[in-house]
């Protein structure tokens, strides 16, 4: 809807109160480096995703879960995002800590994602204690599962206090603003880069041989390890990023500080919860509910690639099976290494997307990152065809062809995620209008 006249006046003279150039009296202008490590945490939280969408899923089967069960177990990802976001952004608005609104919902979820990567990395030994042995798993299996659990709502508990804080610092200077996603989506880059060729490494029980038991083999000690190597980088980041973030307590009067505490007043939107949401369902119009829908196909789409990544170039392209021989590993590392090419394109393409919308129109490249996605996904069902109709299967490595195919559809696929990760359904419907 176009603004009245007098307030298109009123901004273009720059005294539109909401204008960004506008500042409250007295609130000096957040410095970037501190936006900067403020963001760092994205690349320890970042570094653990890409750990548990390479390697989890294989090595759940490995444990002894039926492949068809291994997305069962992820079904607490979407849950787990749909009632504890929206919960801890509910309670972090009303926290009233002499730490600030954010920071100690970010330290309690780095803190759980360490208890729940130890856990899974330990799965193996647990359930040793507990009676398992070489061909028969359920301790490891249950300790994996809890472990999987807390870990997707430690994520969820971190991530959306981490995005806060960063608005709370910038307030209503929307330049700013800009520069901390920015900061957050490279820092999210680059966490998925050294998480992925993390995981692509096969020689991490050599560096840390400890990781080694009765219990725990090489496959194993090898994901132990790069958990051990995720606590690291989540107990670095988070302390640079808390280190660096100076809040003011909730009602304090003192606003010498960088830092918009206006408590819910200001222009912090309060987090909705389920029923405001579904509330809200019938006021939507026809082209938004067109939109909505295809970001819902859209993610259908994407889950099962996520998911089943890395399984896929084990099974599919590089001819294995979960525990017989070294086949299925290989493809795993080789997958882990495709997702960290993926990474790199997304990154490419998401410091390019302004530029890309602002010529080609951000509707044209919604619509043509989908179509990319769709042939991309067209293109593993051809790969697939022709690997399983090749006679390397079962007793050979994969042709080096066919391990590149994958390798360029893992890299193109970087392209339509990074779209799907930029724009929001409103950012979409708001493109086509």
């Amino acid at each position: 809807m176009p603004i009245p006249e007098s307030d298109r006046q009123r901004a273009a003279r720059g005294k539109n109160p909401m204008s960004s150039s506008v500042r409250p009296a007295g609130r000096a202008r957040v410095p970037l480096r501190q936006l900067f490590r403020v963001a760092s945490v994205a690349c320890g939280i970042q570094f653990g995703w890409a750990l548990q969408l390479s390697l989890l899923t294989p090595y759940v089967q490995e444990l002894g879960i039926p492949h068809q069960w291994a997305s069962i177990i992820w079904l607490c990802g979407p849950l787990s995002g749909l009632l504890v976001q929206p919960l801890v952004g509910h309670m972090s608005d009303r926290c009233t800590s002499k730490f600030g609104r954010r920071r100690p919902f970010i330290v309690a979820g780095a803190i759980l994602i360490v208890v729940a990567v130890l856990i899974i990395g330990h799965s193996a030994d647990i359930g040793w204690l507990f009676g398992d042995n070489k061909s028969s798993r359920p301790g490891a299996v249950l300790a994996f599962v809890f472990g999987f659990w807390i870990l997707d709502v430690a994520n969820n508990t971190t991530q959306g206090p981490c995005r806060a804080l960063l608005a709370d610092l910038t307030g209503k200077d929307h330049r700013r603003t800009r520069v901390a996603n920015a900061y957050f989506s490279l820092f999210m880059a680059v966490g998925n880069v050294l998480g992925f060729a993390t995981g692509s490494y096969s020689g991490w029980y050599k560096i840390l041989p400890f990781t080694m038991t009765d219990a725990c083999d090489v496959d194993c000690a090898n994901l132990k390890s790069a958990f051990f190597l995720d606590i690291i980088f989540i107990a670095i980041t988070t302390y640079l990023s808390v280190l660096a973030a100076k809040e003011v307590p909730l009602g304090s009067r003192d606003r010498s500080t960088p830092f918009q505490e206006e408590g819910l007043e200001g222009g912090q939107a309060e987090e909705a919860f389920l029923w405001e949401l579904f509330g809200t369902f019938r006021y939507f119009s026809a082209p938004i509910w067109i939109v909505l829908s295809v970001t819902a196909l859209n993610w259908i789409g994407w889950f099962p690639f996520l998911l089943f990544d890395t399984d896929w170039m084990g099974r599919e392209i590089y001819g294995g099976q979960p525990n017989e021989g070294d086949n299925y590993n290989a493809g795993v590392r080789m997958g882990a290494f495709g997702l960290m090419l993926n990474s790199v394109v997304l990154g490419i393409t998401s410091v390019l997307m302004e530029k890309l919308c602002s010529k080609w129109g951000a509707g044209f490249i919604w619509g043509v990152s989908n179509i990319l996605m769709a042939l991309c996904f067209l293109a593993m069902l051809v790969l697939s065809y022709v690997a399983n109709h090749l006679d390397y299967i079962g007793h050979d490595l994969p042709p080096v062809g066919i391990v590149i195919g994958a390798l360029v559809i893992f890299s193109f696929l970087g392209i339509p995620l990074a779209v799907s990760c930029s724009f929001s359904p409103t950012q979409s419907h708001v493109a086509f209008n």
